[in-house]
């Protein structure tokens, strides 16, 4: 229920940024107005006695969200995902937030998969380990199935964790509600639509059914990806509160010198990360958004795993297409067609000047691409391209934003492979294959018999729907056209027509 009892715990989490260093640090990332400022500070300074303590060894952002629990650590890592809302500086930070906790008893894990599954784990499971890891919302268990011999990993949420989650996002809630009230100004940062979000993204990480669902769609878009896979759920042994996938085995994209020691190609890893992510963004539209370190694997035979399915990104067709030919312009440094695909999809009003945006992009452009290769980051454009859209009045798009989110964080893996990366050249194949498939003749051929096929479903209702405009127009006659438009409207019914020969013939075609 979200009401004032939420407020002790809104004292609490002032505390304990108080106490840990981070309330200044936030306040300051998030350029909070001056009334926001003093209430944080009256919900803080005087408590920070009662804060949690923490970790001293952490920064102080990411001691104070581990020391509040899980709902705050998950909070922190979707943040992480809206530089929008919180900046680049704070997102680059809360991206490494770390997501462990300590383990809860393996009675405990066997007790739930057996309430979810309907039957006890020793009729399901011939071994069942201790946690091999354990994060906010769920474990993870090794096991090996009694019926077919085969390895798998068993993913568990934590016991009580859904009332522990609900009573935090109440606290959110009012929180926002408050934020809202005494600080209009602050309505900028949408506070109770990034509670939201956050409400969504959490409420699908509660059911497992969710995460394997997204794991096998992922599965069956990625299937035929030369040197990538990912594990497949077994939905016979999964539930609302348990899920069971493939177990994978490979050494931690984080563990450079234990991959060098295998023998691995860290300069080919590092493009062909970039290049998968890439491809899945743009190809099927659906990628995973959580490709840090923790989530990859390499496998003895060279290829990438990815796993943990909890956060997903998805992004339209017409979407993929604004984005592609935005990177390939900035590849080519093209920046008045970077200005106006910008235009064209509607992303900055129409009252702004297309020739002075092209300028604000040359002037982000130009030194990022003026620098080596080594030094060329993903990070600093999109800070610098985040300033130029603002002042030009382009609005947010939740969708493109934690499409750009995900590439900064893959740019990091990649780096941390080699280096010396240049991800425009890496990227370069990937985007121009997508624009010759998607944006050339042949595209537009494709689209044409797609609309054909929509307007030709519509042929046995055009008589009726012709016959009540007729019907409309003779009870409520029109008033006189204009004089000379004969002609004009002649000749739309011939385009009309025209229309019609070629919808059918591209039908008949296709």
């Amino acid at each position: 229920m979200r009401g004032p009892h939420n407020l002790w715990r809104l004292i609490i989490t002032g505390a304990t940024f108080e106490r840990t260093g981070a309330m200044k640090l936030a306040l300051e990332a998030l350029d909070v107005p001056p009334r926001l400022r003093l209430l944080a500070r009256v919900l803080g300074w005087p408590f920070a006695w009662l804060g949690l303590k923490g970790d001293p060894a952490l920064p102080p952002i990411t001691r104070a969200l581990t020391a509040l629990g899980p709902a705050y650590i998950k909070f922190g890592q979707v943040l992480s995902t809206r530089p929008d809302v919180v900046g680049i500086e704070l997102a680059e930070q809360l991206t490494v937030l770390q997501d462990r906790l300590p383990p809860f008893s393996v009675a405990e894990a066997k007790a739930s998969v057996a309430s979810e599954l309907g039957r006890p784990v020793e009729a399901i499971f011939s071994e069942f380990s201790e946690p091999v890891a354990a994060a906010s919302i769920a474990q993870v268990h090794a096991a090996r199935r009694v019926d077919t011999g085969a390895k798998v990993a068993v993913k568990i949420l934590r016991p009580g964790i859904e009332r522990a989650f609900r009573k935090d996002l109440d606290a959110f809630h009012f929180a926002a509600r408050m934020i809202e009230l005494i600080s209009p100004s602050s309505r900028r940062l949408r506070p109770s639509d990034v509670i939201a979000h956050f409400e969504s993204v959490v409420l699908g990480e509660l059911d497992l059914r969710m995460e394997a669902a997204a794991a096998l769609e992922f599965c069956a878009n990625t299937e035929g990806d030369a040197g990538f896979a990912a594990p497949r759920p077994h939905w016979d042994l999964s539930a609302r509160r348990v899920m069971t996938l493939d177990w994978v085995d490979g050494i931690a994209m984080g563990d450079i010198e234990a991959l060098r020691a295998a023998g691995h190609d860290l300069a080919e890893l590092s493009g062909r990360v970039l290049q998968l992510f890439l491809s899945h963004a743009l190809r099927d539209g659906y990628f995973h958004a959580d490709m840090h370190q923790g989530n990859l694997k390499v496998a003895a035979n060279g290829d990438i795993i990815a796993y943990d399915f909890g956060i997903m990104g998805q992004i339209d067709e017409y979407s993929r297409r604004v984005y592609a030919e935005i990177l390939m312009g900035f590849i080519r440094k093209d920046y008045r067609r970077v200005a106006e695909v910008h235009f064209e999809a509607g992303y900055v009003p129409r009252d702004r000047s297309v020739d002075d945006f092209a300028r604000a992009l040359r002037a982000v452009g130009e030194p990022i691409f003026g620098m080596q290769a080594s030094n060329i980051s993903m990070a600093r454009l999109l800070a610098y391209l985040f300033e130029v859209t603002e002042r030009f009045g382009m609005q947010t798009r939740t969708e493109l934003i934690l499409l750009q989110r995900t590439m900064v964080v893959v740019e990091g893996v990649a780096r941390s492979l080699n280096p010396s990366l240049n991800m425009w050249e890496v990227a370069k194949p990937v985007v121009a294959t997508y624009i010759r498939q998607n944006l050339g003749p042949h595209a537009m051929v494709r689209d044409l018999a797609r609309s054909a096929r929509v307007l030709a479903s519509f042929g046995p209702k055009l008589p009726g729907i012709v016959e009540n405009m007729l019907q409309q127009q003779s009870e409520s006659p029109p008033p006189p056209p204009p004089p000379r438009r004969g002609r004009d409207v002649v000749l739309f019914a011939a385009g009309g027509t025209l229309v019609g020969v070629i919808a059918l013939l591209l039908v008949a075609l296709a």
